[in-house]
């Protein structure tokens, strides 16, 4: 399906995950396509009309990384608005973010991910990233970790 994403006439809904590996490393992906391009950030983007969110999540972090992965429950909303130099919407996206649990697969970055890799949350300040995913990351890794705990 295609969208027009710059200057679109309506929010676009997207979705995201921070997937944690039993070691609690994060998984993130190197943006390959605007906005922010070489950025890093959370594997997510589009739902698909007639599509669940935490369907579109799954999908996304398979169609980027090449992994299956329990999404477990909400994080927050995001919200990226980019103006451009008149002031006018370039870009609106509204992201609903999960965190989840990784499964099985071999980490690849395809689709429009220009590298993927495990992160260990001590070096998450070495990676560009826009400071609501980094928040993100640190919201969805206490969960992980409460949940984490639980299961012992």
């Amino acid at each position: 399906m295609s969208v027009q994403r710059e200057y679109p006439v309506a929010p676009l809904v997207g979705t995201a995950a921070a997937v944690f590996n039993d070691a609690g490393e994060v998984l993130l992906v190197q943006r390959g396509k605007p906005p922010n391009v070489g950025q890093w950030g959370l594997p997510g983007g589009l739902i698909d009309v007639g599509e669940r969110l935490v369907e579109g999540a799954r999908r996304e972090v398979m169609e980027e990384c090449g992994v299956a992965v329990e999404i477990c429950d909400l994080v927050g909303v995001f919200e990226p608005i980019i103006r451009d130099e008149a002031g006018r919407v370039y870009y609106h996206y509204v992201v609903v973010d999960y965190w989840g649990r990784y499964l099985s697969g071999d980490l690849r970055a395809a689709d429009d991910a220009a590298d993927a890799r495990w992160m260990a949350m001590e070096r998450l300040e070495e990676v560009e990233m826009y400071g609501e995913s980094r928040a993100v990351v640190r919201r969805a890794h206490r969960l992980w970790q409460a949940a984490s705990a639980e299961r012992r």
